[in-house]
């Protein structure tokens, strides 16, 4: 019998191939359907279930999420690609058993930023496209405009699609010698990228506030930080004493959960609602205004 054939690091042929096709998937989600499927966390969702850690998958998802939450697009403009820097990185996580943030710092955020050149080709080439059913808009062809609105998609999904499966099927041995390279000649380095691997989310979080009316409320801004770190530090305290009692008595089986993301979400969602409550139910006064007076827009208000 002849030797099987093995795909690189451990990843299977049809994981591979799912992993293309959601790739082709994601961005015909975010452009038209918009159901959340086109977005990083829930890119390392799918990718950590068809990897088999799913943990992994959400972690760098996550984490990507965090990094691009303040970063957008306007008109016509690109942005990086963090969906497929996180079904890229969540992948050869799992295969090659990285540190998920040295995963993010040297595959997630590399990729990208370099789907930057392939998402401006897919929107080139639709262009081809855009003018046939400018063609049969005039001859009043409606077939021919919904053919060529679907022919459309092709490049964009291709765009996404094409670099994901040439990066799982050629680039996992290039992607193993750097990582071994690092890990025994730099280690130093290593430490350095986990490092600022962790720190991305933050990064995202100040460019989401520098957008932000943070002036107008930052009452609201101290509030949520403080009552955030009482309710992580009174739970992280009770989970550890749980810990410990269970330690001492084989009785004691109560499990002490952490804080939960929901409950910080909802009481987000709590105040804010109580805050656009007020503003609907307070009379507003109409002033006389200058025509020849301009009101000025704060920094933080663009």
């Amino acid at each position: 019998m002849g030797q099987k054939t093995s795909w690189p690091c451990s990843t299977k042929w049809w994981q591979i191939l799912l992993l293309t096709l959601y790739a082709g998937y994601q961005i015909l989600d975010e452009l038209t359907i918009v159901s959340s499927a086109g977005s990083p966390v829930f890119a390392g969702l799918i990718a950590g279930l068809i990897m088999g850690d799913l943990q992994t998958g959400l972690f760098i998802g996550g984490s990507l999420q965090l990094t691009v939450l303040g970063v957008g697009t306007f008109g016509g403009a690109s942005r990086i690609d963090a969906n497929s820097g996180t079904v890229l990185a969540t992948a050869f996580s799992v295969a090659l058993k990285m540190d998920p943030l040295l995963a993010i710092s040297t595959i997630a955020v590399p990729v990208a930023a370099l789907m930057v050149q392939t998402d401006v080709l897919g929107r080139f080439t639709t262009t081809y496209f855009a003018h046939r059913i400018d063609k049969h808009v005039e001859d009043f062809n409606y077939k021919g405009i919904e053919v060529n609105y679907l022919l459309g998609a092709l490049p964009w999904a291709l765009s996404r699609a094409l670099p994901v499966f040439l990066a799982l099927t050629f680039g996992a041995g290039a992607v193993q010698s750097a990582v071994d390279f690092l890990e025994t000649s730099l280690p130093w380095l290593t430490k350095g990228l986990t490092v600022a691997g962790g720190a991305l989310p933050g990064v995202g979080f100040a460019i989401l506030l520098r957008y932000l009316p943070v002036k107008k409320h930052f009452p609201y801004l101290i509030g949520g930080f403080v009552l955030t770190a009482l309710l992580t530090t009174l739970f992280g305290y009770t989970s550890t004493l749980g810990t410990a009692v269970a330690g001492l008595s084989e009785d004691f089986t109560t499990k002490f959960n952490g804080l939960s993301i929901l409950g910080i979400a909802l009481i987000g969602f709590a105040i804010a609602s109580l805050h656009y409550k007020k503003l609907i139910e307070t009379p507003k006064v109409v002033a006389a205004v200058n025509p020849n007076d301009v009101e000025e827009i704060e920094d933080d208000e663009i």
